[in-house]
């Protein structure tokens, strides 16, 4: 597959993707109608009622399709009883069944709601985790046995007027795809595309297509692979985006905006749907942020100057390769993107700066460093009146710079205009606030160019702050300037009349974390004066970690929890999180039945994955280290098995 042509038109002028139109039930999807928010129920289907009230929650939360799961016949009967009750009160929310490893139960379905979701890794697959050798006549065989499984459902989708989604996700691949592809974005694509060429084979068109991952770079990079490969073969059906297992909380939340955001930048999506550990009309309020940040898009003025170099260079967004930026001080090189937290508004006092990171125990007249600790602080014109802890550096103005004592610790932060009029530099560091208007000043990157120690501040200049970036980025590669860059990112007149804290959030998510995660920017540089400088500092660490950039946490794969849980999944991450939040860089997967682990758990050092009623089974990778444990002793045999395997550390009080 060809990696050499773009999967939008342009990088840089929003254009929603344009796509068929679906039918599922009443509801129509695609590129003529508003981005759909659905979300998954996490009762017991066989539980009519309770299904039913949870479903009426989800609804006026603003939930317009309701998955639920349907992991055999008799759930996949249930559904009758359930969609007869929600009509009886008056709800006529379109129903999905989500389908695992049970054709038969996908064609009963399919007679009662509007929509099945199957996944091509298990529908017709059992996953053994072997690596098999198939000869190109073994896996035309094995795609004519699909076939045989597959055709019945599309049979019955056509008769009875079913939309299908083909949801493929990265941790489910079949061994066969494994063997041929690997554990790749190109494996997940070529998944979902032996179903859909089935599909279409037999004239059925009303197909939704998704590909899932906990990790958002994974994810990104498996959608443009298959938006590319649709092209390619003039097919123009509508997605379903979302970030699976995304946990919880605010890191749920960064996870998500970062992988659904960086779709929806480029006019990618026409359903969402956010993975939380939370229950699911928790789920809806944040979708409906996500999309509605597009629904003027359209109308936004283009770019110009448009940079060449993004457009010429599609390979760097089918596979991650950090953007190569000479080293100055604690940026570019191979180090990992720093954070500057902003003071510059106050006096700081030394209990401040517990926001970012650092805790002063006056008792000592000692410092303790967290792993959510800023590498740099502007005060903008307020110099420090105590000494900073080591390890913390000091960013002014020029002119405040300039009466500073120890310059070996303290920096100047200019603008463009004062960079250029200026006589006096750091010799170690020298901060430059720019935006895109300034990319092509050659005065200007002539002497960052001389001055040699620069780092980038840069900022956005158009409405669209994620392709402006973008485009900014490609501009400065044109003109071969390799320095560092953050991005220093601010939401005043966006936020001002809506939620600033929850929204900066996810909009800082998705401009900066989408440009990390296709290995652009060194650093970032958050300010908001609605939001405190511990949520700035705590998001721009969930962003680096999301991104896969910076680890500075215990990393939580958590699935949503649905009907086929077997245990309270938001109680149990909660305890697990609890006991375990100072592994730094370690991923323990908590999962609610066999179908969302291993498989799903993707690459996760340690699952915690429920096999039974009360019954547990612990992985190491994908290796099953002890089954069937108690679930009231999981949790301390989870524990002990990371001890086990080196990578247990005591916390710190």
């Amino acid at each position: 597959m060809s990696q050499n042509a773009l999967f939008v038109a342009s990088l840089t002028n929003y254009q929603r993707r344009k796509t068929n139109t679906v039918a599922i039930g009443d509801l129509l999807m695609g590129s003529d109608y508003p981005i759909r928010i659905q979300s998954m129920t996490t009762t017991d289907t066989m539980d009519t009622l309770g299904s039913v009230e949870q479903i009426i929650r989800m609804v006026d939360a603003g939930c317009e399709l309701v998955r639920l799961t349907a992991p055999s016949m008799n759930e996949a009967e249930n559904l009758a009883n359930i969609k007869a009750e929600l009509k009886k009160r008056n709800y006529h929310v379109p129903l999905v069944a989500d389908i695992h490893f049970t054709p038969n139960a996908a064609e009963m379905a399919a007679r009662i709601v509007e929509k099945v979701r199957i996944n091509p890794g298990n529908y017709a697959d059992k996953k053994k985790f072997q690596i098999l050798e198939y000869t190109d006549q073994d896996y035309e065989n094995e795609l004519l046995r699909i076939r045989e499984k597959f055709v019945p459902l599309i049979s019955i989708c056509k008769e009875y007027g079913t939309a299908l989604r083909i949801g493929t996700n990265h941790g489910s691949l079949s061994d066969r795809i494994l063997s041929r592809y690997g554990d790749t974005p190109l494996g997940m694509v070529e998944s979902a595309m032996e179903f859909l060429r089935i599909a279409t084979a037999e004239n059925f068109h009303n197909i939704v297509l998704s590909m899932k991952a906990s990790n958002p770079q994974v994810m990104v990079q498996a959608y443009r692979l298959l938006v590319q490969t649709m092209n390619q073969n003039n097919m123009h059906y509508p997605l379903h985006l979302g970030v699976t297992e995304a946990g919880d909380g605010d890191d749920g939340r960064i996870k998500s905006a970062l992988g659904i955001g960086a779709l929806l930048e480029d006019g990618l999506g026409d359903t969402i749907r956010v993975s939380l550990t939370e229950d699911p009309e928790f789920e809806v309020p944040v979708a409906k942020q996500l999309a509605h940040r597009y629904s003027n898009r359209n109308n936004a003025t283009a770019m110009a100057p448009n940079s060449q170099w993004m457009q010429n260079n599609s390979e760097v967004f089918y596979q991650y390769k950090k953007r190569v930026a000479k080293p100055i001080h604690l940026f570019g090189g191979n180090q990992v993107p720093r954070v500057i937290a902003n003071f510059a508004q106050k006096t700081i006092e030394p209990n401040d700066l517990a926001a970012i990171g650092y805790n002063f125990d006056a008792d000592l007249d000692k410092w303790n460093m967290t792993e959510l600790g800023a590498d740099y602080i502007f005060l903008g014109e307020n110099i420090a009146p105590f000494m900073l802890p080591m390890g913390l550096k000091a960013i002014y103005k020029p002119s405040t710079w300039e009466k500073t004592i120890d310059k070996s610790n303290s920096f100047p932060m200019f603008s463009a205009t004062e960079f250029e009029n200026a006589k006096v530099f750091s010799q170690t560091i020298n901060f430059v606030q720019i935006n895109s208007s300034y990319c092509l000043n050659q005065n200007l990157l002539d002497k960052i160019e001389a001055q040699g120690n620069c780092v980038l501040i840069l900022s956005a200049n158009h409405p669209n702050n994620l392709p402006d970036l973008r485009n900014a980025i490609g501009l400065l590669v044109e003109q071969n300037i390799q320095n560092p860059i953050v991005f220093g990112l601010h939401y005043e007149e966006d936020l001002v009349q809506t939620d600033p804290v929850n929204l900066h959030m996810l909009y800082a998510s998705t401009d900066a974390g989408s440009l990390l995660i296709d290995g652009f920017g060194d650093g970032i540089f958050f300010t908001h004066s609605a939001v405190s400088e511990k949520r700035l500092n705590d998001i721009s660490f969930g962003i680096l970690q999301a991104a896969r950039t910076r680890i500075s946490k215990t990393e939580y794969i958590s699935c949503p929890s649905c009907g086929r849980t077997l245990f309270d999944l938001q109680e149990t991450t909660a305890m697990i999180r609890k006991r375990t939040d100072h592994l730094k860089g370690v991923k323990i997967a908590i999962m609610g039945c066999i179908v969302n682990g291993p498989g799903e758990m993707a690459d996760a050092d340690y699952g915690y994955v429920g096999s039974g009623v009360g019954k547990i089974t612990l992985y190491k990778g994908k290796e099953v280290m002890k089954k069937s444990i108690s679930s009231e002793l999981a949790v301390d045999e989870l524990i002990q098995l990371i001890k086990e395997n080196g990578h247990w550390v005591e916390a710190i009080n």
